[in-house]
């Protein structure tokens, strides 16, 4: 899948998505493939943007909470939407008939090969957030994501917390990795995690002027802890009580869990009546 298809799925949702992209003739796929990059989360809000904020550099650790609204969507991801849009930062999807599976990927524990082949078996295309050290030292898994069609995405180059940094420091924290990953792999990234869950208005509007959109989640469990692992059927029941319509799913892929559960969970989703 490409920048451009993922992004008309993004932006309309799977159903509509093959009718908008017919419509389009090849001149005006280019014109898009542009414009997209710019557009795709900042459109996915899901109230319009009505505040202005001072820019400042304090830190604040992102969490979704645990309040929902009527359709199981965490308040708190949803008032980051609110709160953020203007900085192209998104923690929650528009479109409201699909999840989208995220996994950041810090360090190699031996999983993400499963979890690739899950990906693959259940036609699931996921996001990849890539730090620096992963992105030079899994060249073979990194190779694989992009030939099968996944998206990757900038998790900074050493994982370092941006509002502990100058805007300096933070841009050079994000366009190092995309340097390294476009002039080794050919691939141009657009989305941003930030490291730690950590952020600020300053740090949101670093990666905005660097031409990233900035990604969180509105779902996450406690599952990067690879010596107290999550039993798999308490897992997979609590990914399956928490999904949502537009929910960006957070999980680790140095967790065995995950990758004993993926395809049940994916499984699941589908059931429920989500595109994923």
């Amino acid at each position: 899948m490409d920048i451009f298809t993922f992004n008309i799925v993004f932006l309309y949702g799977y159903n509509n998505s093959a009718e908008v992209i017919r419509k389009f003739s090849e001149r005006n796929r280019t014109m898009l493939k542009k414009l997209f990059p710019a557009m795709a989360v900042m459109t996915a809000g899901l109230v319009p943007c009505t505040s202005v904020y001072a820019i400042d550099n304090t830190k604040i650790g992102y969490g979704q909470g645990t309040a929902t609204d009527s359709k199981n969507r965490p308040t708190d991801a949803l008032a980051f939407n609110d709160r953020f849009c203007d900085y192209g930062a998104s923690a929650i999807s528009g479109d409201e008939n699909r999840i989208i599976i995220t996994f950041d990927q810090g360090y190699e524990n031996g999983y993400t090969e499963k979890i690739l082949d899950t990906l693959k078996e259940k036609n699931v295309k996921a996001i990849f957030f890539l730090t620096g050290d992963y992105a030079k030292k899994e060249t073979a898994l990194v190779k694989r994501m992009i030939e099968e069609g996944h998206v990757l995405g900038n998790h900074g180059m050493k994982h370092a917390s941006l509002p502990t940094l100058s805007k300096k420091q933070a841009e050079e924290e994000i366009m190092s990795l995309h340097n390294y990953v476009l002039n080794n792999y050919g691939y141009e990234m657009q989305y941003f995690r930030c490291p730690c869950g950590e952020y600020s208005e300053q740090a949101l509007e670093t990666v905005q002027k660097c031409g990233y959109k900035t990604l969180f989640w509105s779902f996450a469990y406690v599952d990067w802890k690879t010596d107290s692992q999550p039993s798999p059927d308490m897992a997979v029941q609590k990914l399956t009580d928490s999904a949502h319509g537009g929910e960006i799913l957070l999980l680790h892929s140095v967790s065995s869990t995950n990758a004993e559960i993926l395809g049940d969970v994916i499984d699941n989703f589908r059931q429920q009546g989500f595109t994923v």
